[in-house]
């Protein structure tokens, strides 16, 4: 007789193991910088038997793939930092609004990593101003008015960041698509 778990532990051995060589070459190909491969093997087979017992699974090749391409995609989704209704900045909304494929979005993912990186890195009040600003698109007068400072040194600070970040980004090899703005005009 045979019982539902050894049924079950068959049907896996059959069925998935043996894709298992060609899921990791995958994974390893498509996701350079994935962190641990299998992570992403383990998590994929525990939503494919899940998925198994459930009655959801015509083709476990096909499925194990799909599945393990969304969780290696998840890995580089990071929580927002930022709320997008602040973003005015017209590059930054071209990386949010165009449609690219895998390899562009982590190309994106880790520019705008890197740009986080390179924000961080602004002197404190400089990092204030500069995310008032570009990120939550508030206008000088009013950051001048919260912070107590002159429309002046706001645009200086604003610009002031700016240039940090693009040195920052370029010495890490970024360069191409957008740039950020040296200078802001009044708004």
């Amino acid at each position: 007789m045979v019982t539902p778990k050894s049924e079950s532990t068959q049907w896996f051995a059959e069925q998935v193991q043996p894709h298992e060589p060609a899921l990791r070459a995958y994974l390893r190909s498509r996701f350079p910088d994935a962190r641990d491969v299998d992570d992403v093997v383990q998590e994929s087979y525990e939503r494919l038997l899940r998925a198994r017992q459930a009655g959801q699974i015509a083709y476990a090749k096909a499925y194990l793939f799909t599945t393990a391409r969304n969780v290696a995609l998840a890995l580089f989704r990071r929580p927002r930092i930022f709320d997008e209704k602040g973003v005015t900045d017209p590059a930054a909304m071209r990386i949010l609004e165009e449609r690219t494929d895998v390899a562009e979005q982590v190309s994106t993912r880790q520019e705008i990593d890197l740009l986080l990186q390179a924000i961080e890195a602004l002197p404190p009040r400089c990092r204030e101003i500069f995310i008032l600003r570009k990120l939550q698109g508030l206008p000088q007068r009013d950051i001048a008015t919260r912070l107590g400072l002159s429309e002046q040194t706001v645009q200086v600070q604003v610009a002031r960041g700016a240039k940090k970040c693009v040195q920052f980004l370029r010495s890490r090899g970024v360069t191409g698509r957008g740039s950020i703005p040296t200078s802001h005009g009044n708004a």
